[in-house]
């Protein structure tokens, strides 16, 4: 489809102006960051792969009763997606113990959570995205109550449907986050899960190996963070499972 007016760009994606009222292009890019865009590079394929994998992750929750923002695949790198007003928070949650929470509590990484945790974090770069509470988060407006408990209800449900997904192909569901948005139905307005859910966004390991086979494989410098996605990918179904990594790649529609 023809390019239309670049309405944001992000670190790994970019949103156009979209063909009809309410909606937006988003562009999946192949760039990869890490420790807040400290360290970068270009991995040729990548873009395509999370493009394919929110696809999959996302028409999956609409088919279940999770409202999102995906419409439909447009292309190899570009989808459809209703426009939101965005809610300013990370929403994560956590299965495993990894990542920063291990770090703040000196958990062990790897040792099972009782039960799923949530988190917020206030989006901004420049404050490296903050831990926050729903004390702030009720007192500076960036949600209500009411918001905030239908965000929980979210979040429970994304994580129990993403990581029975993963289970099935023999990855575990470390973590997560998802962003949320706002959109008007009629009079009433409602929350849908937004951005994107890929490796980018998640946490997984191998179920057998505690192999990693997300942007940890790039955070500390793993080995191929390609491979690793056409892993995921090629678990799932969403390519071949005789297909190399990702290049110029023929994806299966």
């Amino acid at each position: 489809m023809a390019r239309r007016k670049k309405i944001y760009e992000g670190k790994a994606k970019i949103l156009y102006d979209g063909p009809e009222p309410g909606t937006l292009v988003q562009y999946f890019k192949d760039d990869a960051t890490a420790n807040n865009a400290e360290k970068r590079d270009v991995i040729e394929g990548k873009g395509v792969l999370n493009n394919r994998l929110s696809e999959f992750f996302m028409a999956g929750l609409n088919a279940v009763g999770v409202p999102t923002h995906f419409m439909k695949r447009l292309n190899m790198r570009e989808q459809l997606i209703r426009s939101a007003e965005m809610i300013p928070l990370e929403v994560v949650v956590r299965n495993v113990a990894a990542g920063s929470l291990s770090k703040r509590l000196g958990i062990k990484e790897g040792e099972p959570l009782p039960r799923p945790i949530i988190e917020f974090y206030f989006k901004d770069d420049k404050l490296g995205d903050p831990l926050v509470g729903e004390e702030h988060i009720i007192a500076f407006g960036w949600a209500s109550q009411q918001d905030l408990d239908d965000m929980v209800a979210l979040a429970l449900r994304v994580n129990d449907f993403v990581s029975g997904c993963m289970l099935a192909v023999g990855i575990k569901l470390v973590d997560f986050k998802i962003e949320i948005g706002r959109v008007w139905e009629g009079d009433f307005q409602r929350l849908i899960v937004a951005d994107e859910i890929s490796p980018d966004s998640c946490r997984l390991w191998d179920i057998e190996t505690g192999k990693k086979l997300d942007k940890d494989v790039f955070r500390q410098d793993l080995g191929s963070l390609s491979d690793a996605y056409t892993e995921v990918a090629r678990r799932l179904g969403v390519i071949p499972h005789n297909s190399g990594p990702v290049t110029r790649p023929t994806l299966i529609n």
